[in-house]
């Protein structure tokens, strides 16, 4: 599902990290080595079809990366 985020993330905060990132090998094979973390937060979204809403999303980091992999967690109603 392709989400697109329109503003700042607020609200982020790390909920794992180390080898607490269970796909550390995928992220390591597919967009190179690095200190991966997965991070939480609220933003706006806007989904496929057009939708504009308030959504927790989830999402990997690592330093000298960047941020991949988003994914809507819940929508805020």
């Amino acid at each position: 599902m392709e989400l697109e985020i329109l503003g700042e993330i607020e609200g982020v905060e790390t909920i794992a990290s180390g080898r607490g990132v269970i796909v550390r090998r995928y992220l390591d094979r597919v967009y190179g080595s690095g200190r991966w973390r997965k991070m939480k937060g609220v933003a706006t979204v806007r989904l496929p079809e057009g939708t504009l809403c308030r959504a927790e999303i989830h999402w990997f980091e690592a330093h000298g990366i960047g941020r991949k992999d988003f994914k809507i967690k819940r929508v805020i109603l």
